[in-house]
């Protein structure tokens, strides 16, 4: 089984389900990502008080190498907190889901995003970096790749560019494979040009959704996957509830989503690039990959916020198993 290494912005996510008429009144568009100031985190979270929240260790790239660990995978996180209580909170977090922390500490307050979830369960992202923005490029080291074999990173990191792309090329130094999520429609806007040659130079998987492969490609979901596919080695666009594709060279096929009950949709891109990357590691091919994925998917939005019970944790590993154990019946070698 492979290692996977992630690096992402180690946020805390603070959850609160609110109406569509609150996420209008802060001026959000829904479904999308915003940096804010510690100001306006105050600010939001003054005007919730009442609400009952939630809070998680979170971040893209970190749910992702979660999932892998909880499945039975070797995976680390590289990120960066504050030395005070949520920083602490964030690194045990880490530890207690079998995630090997390689955590920087920062003189600043750790990071943190208000996950603001209309009853549709769709997720709108006020984010607060704090410690998180003061990692840079000094900050990535060779070693650190030293025994991993997939490096995943997460697409908001692309506010730093000398710092994503030197991560990137360190990693493909090191024998790497580099996977990439694109994170949010509106970063790839944002940044589609300098997204477009990462990709084509050093990327080997992308993960978007459909309005990320949108931003992208100005395509749709079947054609955009083509498209980003002829850039890298595997892509994956996800379609909410009609499921996803994955094309890997010419080869591509269509993966429908389970049946489930969404109340929020946090963390279910993260989980499923948790579950392709599992399942890439013990060399399954790109459909059980889709798969898994899929599952993992499908489960986190069946609750709120993305951390799943034991229970759910071993039904998901059981499956894994029975795909593993098909496999090696055919094919010893694995």
């Amino acid at each position: 089984m492979r290692k996977v290494l992630g690096l992402g912005n180690a946020l805390t996510d603070i959850l609160l389900q609110v109406s569509e008429d609150d996420l209008r009144e802060l001026g959000f568009p829904k479904g999308s990502m915003n940096l804010i100031t510690m100001e306006q985190a105050e600010e939001i979270q003054h005007r919730f008080a009442s609400v009952r929240k939630r809070m998680v260790a979170g971040g893209s790239a970190s749910n992702t190498i979660t999932t892998i660990a909880q499945l039975g995978g070797k995976a680390a996180f590289i990120g960066k907190v504050g030395n005070d209580e949520i920083g602490e909170f964030y690194r045990e977090d880490l530890r207690k889901n079998g995630v090997h922390a390689m955590l920087l500490s920062s003189s600043k307050m750790s990071g943190c995003s208000i996950v603001l979830i209309t009853p549709d369960g769709e997720r709108t992202f006020a984010t607060y970096l704090g410690a998180a923005a003061e990692m840079t490029e000094e900050d990535i080291r060779k070693e650190a790749f030293i025994g991993y074999d997939i490096f995943h990173i997460e697409g908001y990191m692309v506010q730093n560019n000398a710092l994503i792309e030197k991560a990137i090329r360190l990693a493909k130094e090191s024998g790497c494979m580099v996977s990439l999520d694109l994170a949010s429609y509106n970063i790839v806007n944002e940044n589609h040009l300098f997204l477009k040659e990462l990709i084509k130079k050093y990327v080997d998987i992308v993960f978007a959704n459909e309005d990320e492969s949108f931003a992208y490609t100005h395509l749709n979901p079947q054609e955009s996957v083509e498209k980003i596919a002829q850039q890298c080695d595997i892509a994956v666009v996800k379609v909410g509830k009609r499921g996803s594709y994955v094309q890997q060279g010419t080869s591509m096929c269509h993966i429908g989503a389970i049946t489930t009950s969404c109340t929020d949709s946090t963390g279910a891109g993260d989980l499923y690039a948790g579950g392709f990357l599992h399942a890439l590691s013990d060399g399954f091919d790109i459909r059980k990959c889709g798969e898994i994925g899929t599952i993992a998917a499908g489960r986190v939005v069946e609750i709120i916020g993305t951390k799943l019970n034991e229970e759910t944790w071993d039904e998901i590993r059981r499956i894994c198993a029975l795909y593993r154990g098909f496999m090696q019946k055919y094919n010893p070698a694995l």
